[in-house]
């Protein structure tokens, strides 16, 4: 770590960033190379990410911010104030963000502001679902970064479709790397398993604003969710936890056998239940990749509209179902009766991608 002439800068934010990042982090460290780490704050507690941080063996961040702004704008606009005044101090040489939040967005249009180089993670990712406002994030960034490490080829070609000016790296989605890397510290550090009642189940989430913020949809999961031919392990994400007890489907949700829910878990407790459940439901976008890891493998029912992961399509892992109860629960059904023969190898790469991103920039910047 540490501030240099020539380091370059990490920023990290939400809990699927940190996770995201953890192994180019690592890269970082096991070559020397120099960098500032930034938490821009979005969404968690800080000292609620500083233990997910220290969960994961990764260095404390030289910078960390509360936001305690809660609109999309006044979130994203904080968050750029605070990036910029750090980059000014910093000057790095290039500036690496993760994904799609408001955080990932405002970081880097501080940055470029500045005249310093972004480097965009998980680059050429497309839902072409307007109603996401992921969506126009990962777009925006993904036109003013420098350099852009996409995940596949698909998000290449996407990258390619749009004529992005920076230059475009396929590497392998981090995420890979990070479950590869995290599950056996997991199997050793986690005991969830003695929590759950069930023998075989499912494992379910659902947190994204289209879904959780309609209360025909929310019905529609929670009735699948209880009327699935498996039981349920259920971790409620306080934003759908706050919709069900404004709709008055909280209390039903807790009474219902079939369902067992759960508070929201930890990092490494979710790893260890998605490797000993028989299927995941989930609106997520990065569990359609974790489920693909070589060391997890399990099919995944998607409840949305349309993914962003249509690799996991593609290679057979991941169904995308909408979210109508009866299509929910005749997935879960045809998902048990079928014996899956998944792939072996995931079409998010080989658990390598932090290492290429790495030596991507190293070559570019001394190029």
């Amino acid at each position: 770590m540490g501030n240099s002439d020539d380091c370059y800068m990490i920023v990290i934010g939400t809990r699927p960033e940190i996770v995201k990042m953890a192994p180019v982090i690592r890269v970082f460290e096991d070559k020397g190379i120099s960098f500032v780490l930034v938490h821009c704050g979005q969404h968690y507690d800080y000292n609620m990410s500083q233990t997910f941080i220290e969960e994961l063996e990764l260095p404390t961040p030289e910078y960390g911010f509360k936001v305690k702004e809660t609109s999309p704008g006044a979130q994203t606009g904080r968050i750029l104030s605070l990036i910029e005044g750090v980059a000014e101090k910093v000057d790095p040489k290039v500036v690496l963000v993760e994904g799609d939040t408001n955080g990932v967005f405002a970081a880097a249009l501080a940055v470029v502001k500045l005249g310093i180089s972004v480097g965009h993670i998980e680059a050429g990712l497309r839902s072409f679902d307007y109603r996401m406002p992921e969506e126009y994030n990962r777009r925006l960034v993904d036109h003013i970064s420098s350099f852009l490490f996409a995940p596949t080829y698909t998000a290449e070609q996407n990258l390619e479709r749009e004529s992005v000016w920076g230059k475009v790296f396929v590497t392998g989605n981090t995420v890979i790397d990070a479950v590869l890397q995290h599950l056996p510290l997991a199997q050793r550090r986690s005991s969830i398993l003695e929590e759950i009642r069930f023998e075989r189940f499912a494992l379910a989430t659902a947190h994204r604003a289209e879904n959780v913020d309609n209360p025909q949809v929310l019905r529609n999961l929670v009735e699948a969710f209880a009327e699935a031919p498996i039981p349920i392990v259920y971790p409620v994400h306080p934003r759908t936890k706050k919709r069900l007890r404004q709709w008055k489907m909280w209390k039903g949700l807790l009474l219902k056998k079939n369902v067992q829910v759960l508070e929201p878990v930890g990092y490494f407790d979710f790893l260890l239940l998605m490797k000993e459940c028989e299927m995941v439901i989930t609106d997520s976008g990065g569990l359609q990749e974790e489920a693909t890891s070589p060391n997890i493998r399990k099919p995944v029912i998607v409840v949305r509209l349309s993914t962003e992961r249509p690799e996991a399509v593609q290679a057979g892992f991941a169904t995308v179902v909408g979210v109508e109860k009866k299509a929910i629960l005749a997935a879960v059904e045809q998902t048990l009766k079928q014996k899956h023969k998944l792939p072996l190898v995931s079409p998010y790469g080989d658990g390598a991608a932090s290492d290429r991103i790495v030596k991507a920039l190293i070559r570019e910047m001394s190029g």
